[in-house]
């Protein structure tokens, strides 16, 4: 299977290279580039700023004549990217940089300008010390006190530490160490407290919230539990009033005043006085053998029922049995 991307070609077994025609170029002729902008500037004609790194095609040619110790020189000629005027520029091996030729100005770099006036000096005492010993001698000496003054002022430093740092490392760790004991010592305790003011339901401390339906039922209990004495002061629980409803309207007042009637008659020693509420009916019986006989019992028993009952009941049995004396006679 032949390849996708050739990489070797076939020369055939009687090729000579040596016949093949060769094409003169012009001695400075200029080659088509693609480069980056080393440096900003501004163009002359539009004052277009061009930053440095913006990527443009150029064209190159040796500069004929300009060389910098058997370096040679070249040159670029690009455009502006907003009015299309042709800028030019070539390279200076010299200060391993580029200079503007023409078109455009550099921008202001203050690192160069420190580096240029660094560089001024350095030159001006080389030329100074070339003609003259005593002046470089001179220079030795105020470089050599520099440096003794830099050192001195070093070790003064390095004192005034020393003195400051009383800690040790392991001093220092130690403390570290401390502070997060306590620290946590403090969280475990602050926990500790916070648990412990948490009242459960199974705690003494625990008080169970009173609702108004409890308070109500409690009040009602205790007036009931007034008419009882001896359900009161023998049981220390209250009862809870029962909450069937009663069958008729009138069962809850015959229950009450039945209620106060034994209450009453507890505390009489037994004596006890009938409830005007309740009506006592007798039923007289029939007897065929001795009717007289019959009736002396019957009015007798009449007459015992109601001593006790209230005057209107006493006067109703006794006309009643009366009705009955007339009747037998």
């Amino acid at each position: 299977m032949g390849e996708r991307k050739v990489l070797n070609k076939y020369y055939p077994p009687d090729f000579d290279p040596a016949k093949l025609p060769r094409a003169r170029r012009p001695k400075n002729q200029q080659i088509k580039v693609r480069m980056m902008l080393p440096m900003s500037i501004r163009c002359n004609t539009c004052g277009n700023y061009i930053y440095k790194g913006t990527k443009f095609n150029s064209r190159k040619e040796d500069v004929i004549g300009e060389t910098y110790l058997g370096i040679q020189i070249f040159r670029f000629y690009f455009k502006c990217t907003k009015c299309s005027a042709e800028l030019t520029m070539k390279t200076d091996p010299q200060n391993s940089d580029y200079v503007v030729e023409s078109g455009a100005t550099r921008n202001f770099e203050p690192w160069r300008a420190e580096d240029e006036e660094a560089d001024g000096l350095k030159r001006k005492r080389e030329s100074e010390e070339m003609g003259d010993a005593m002046k470089s001698l001179e220079n030795r000496t105020l470089d050599s006190k520099r440096e003794m003054d830099i050192l001195a002022a070093l070790d003064e430093m390095k004192s005034m530490k020393s003195r400051h740092a009383t800690v040790t490392v392991d001093e220092m760790l130690a403390a570290l160490q401390r502070t997060s004991d306590d620290k946590e010592k403090r969280l475990e305790e602050e926990d500790e407290a916070l648990i412990k003011s948490v009242v459960f339901h199974n705690s003494n401390d625990y008080v169970r919230r009173v609702r108004d339906e409890d308070i109500e039922e409690e009040e009602e209990v205790a007036q009931l539990s007034n008419g009882h004495v001896g359900t009161s002061s023998s049981s220390p629980k209250r009862q809870k009033p029962s909450k069937e409803p009663p069958g008729k309207a009138t069962d809850a007042l015959t229950k009450v005043s039945l209620d106060e009637s034994g209450k009453q008659g507890n505390s009489h020693g037994g004596s006890a006085k009938p409830n005007p509420l309740v009506r006592i009916s007798v039923i007289k019986k029939p007897v065929a053998s001795d009717p007289k006989g019959a009736a002396e019992p019957e009015q007798k028993k009449t007459v015992d029922s109601n001593a006790n009952s209230t005057g209107g009941l006493q006067s109703l049995c006794q006309s009643y049995g009366s009705d009955g004396d007339d009747s037998d006679q």
